[in-house]
């Protein structure tokens, strides 16, 4: 192949690519969005959906008060109810996650946490990941996020 056919190629490959990035940001949008010029509020939005796509943020399980609750199985419920609110904002279900990240301080909690992440799906689980994370924000237990995919 000659050296002016390969740059052809490369060039009309660049075009292409730009032109998927341009419609992945116009597809875009958020639950809970945050905006950059605010600066009163942390520097993330809840959800962002592109396609039938949503990326959720890391979500701890806490009360009204911002208090995280006493128990493990009360957190838990807390955090996967948080998730569920988001993902109904979305017009989606639990059962829409595909992927799932828990971060726990403590991996002692894993048979408590399954225990309650169960009631929670009607369908298959997604795929997860359960990973030891030590202090977390807040003094939470869990941590969790998530991408969904609209069935």
């Amino acid at each position: 192949m000659s050296k002016r056919f390969l740059m052809a190629i490369a060039a009309a490959l660049c075009v292409a690519g730009s032109g998927m990035t341009a419609s992945a940001q116009e597809a875009r949008s958020y639950v809970a969005p945050r905006s950059a010029a605010d600066t009163s509020v942390p520097p993330y939005s809840g959800a962002v959906r592109v396609g039938d796509t949503l990326y959720l943020s890391g979500k701890i399980g806490v009360d009204a008060g911002r208090k995280v609750p006493d128990t493990v199985e009360g957190e838990a419920a807390a955090v996967l109810d948080s998730i569920q609110a988001t993902l109904e904002k979305a017009g989606m279900t639990m059962d829409d996650l595909v992927y799932v990240q828990v971060f726990c301080s403590d991996v002692a909690y894993y048979d408590a946490f399954n225990g309650v992440y169960r009631g929670y799906f009607r369908k298959e689980f997604p795929a997860r990941a359960f990973i030891g994370a030590g202090h977390l924000l807040s003094g939470a237990r869990f941590e969790v996020q998530g991408i969904a995919v609209k069935r």
